[in-house]
């Protein structure tokens, strides 16, 4: 079984940029755990408006910049920020927008109550990663999601970029959110989701799509596999219906269920790719 060497993650939230959560918690342990395996990593997360950029050492990336995203009809400018957690060796990619995140905290206001353009801000993240990861000229074996904020870059990625030189081997993981609070998605929810060939059309056989929860539903349709951070019958049986293959991650050995999945998924490409023509073999020219 060949390993996957590049492994890209989209995460919701890592610390010690943000408060400890059980995500931001496993992304900060994960991700360097997978590196320490010897494979190359590279981490996006969104540019929370509670992240100290002072305290942090945030810089931003002048020539990774400025391009504008247009979500709906609207034009977002995209600032890309990048600070190291020097104790993990990693490097976090932060994507940034004055509208979307600029003194706005991540799903939630400091009162509690939900931000009317969240699935704008899901968008966002994903294109701004996946465009950043394009100008990089980095090429994922894996596209490891983590959270709903990544819920919609599998559907990028499969709709929208998968002809991409960068993208078009890459092998996607989606990990859901599984405390999402109870609330509606946005009535521009299909026109959110229009760009190049994505549209709402490719979900109908998802049936009703009324929930932020949905997007988590998205996310594994969109996916190669799934990885659960802890057991969740739900999750599972839904993975599971919609024919992917699910791993939990085991908190003792953090990395196993994460990186077989990983080499599972790589090893398909590498086993599916065309054989080379050797028609003409031993022949003299």
């Amino acid at each position: 079984m060949e390993k996957a060497k590049k492994v890209l993650f989209l995460t919701q939230e890592i610390e010690p940029y943000v408060n400890e959560t059980p995500l931001s918690t496993i992304s900060r342990n994960l991700i360097p755990a997978v590196q320490e395996t010897g494979r190359e990593v590279r981490t996006f997360t969104p540019k929370w408006g509670q992240i100290n950029e002072r305290r942090n050492q945030l810089h931003e990336v002048i020539r990774l910049s400025g391009m504008n995203l247009i979500i709906d009809d609207t034009d977002h400018q995209l600032i890309i920020k990048v600070a190291s957690i020097n104790s993990a060796r990693i490097q976090v990619y932060f994507i940034d927008n004055d509208d979307f995140m600029k003194n706005r905290l991540m799903l939630v206001d400091d009162k509690g109550k939900l931000y009317k353009d969240n699935v704008e801000r899901v968008m966002f993240f994903a294109r701004g990663s996946l465009e950043t990861v394009k100008k990089l000229r980095w090429v994922p074996s894996v596209i490891h999601c983590q959270g709903v904020m990544s819920s919609l870059a599998p559907f990028l990625l499969k709709l929208a970029y998968y002809d991409e030189p960068s993208y078009r081997e890459s092998k996607i993981v989606y990990t859901p959110t599984t405390d999402l609070p109870d609330a509606p998605l946005p009535k521009n929810f299909n026109g959110i989701l229009a760009y190049r060939e994505a549209s709402h059309e490719a979900l109908i056989t998802l049936g009703e799509l009324s929930t932020l929860d949905d997007l988590n539903r998205i996310g594994m349709f969109m996916s190669d596999g799934v990885i659960l951070n802890e057991p969740n019958e739900r999750y599972e049986r839904m993975a599971k219906e919609m024919g992917k293959p699910v791993a939990v991650l085991d908190m003792d050995n953090i990395t196993l269920a994460a990186t077989e999945m990983y080499d599972r998924l790589w090893d398909e490409v590498v086993r599916n790719r065309p054989k080379e023509d050797d028609d003409d073999e031993g022949y003299l020219f």
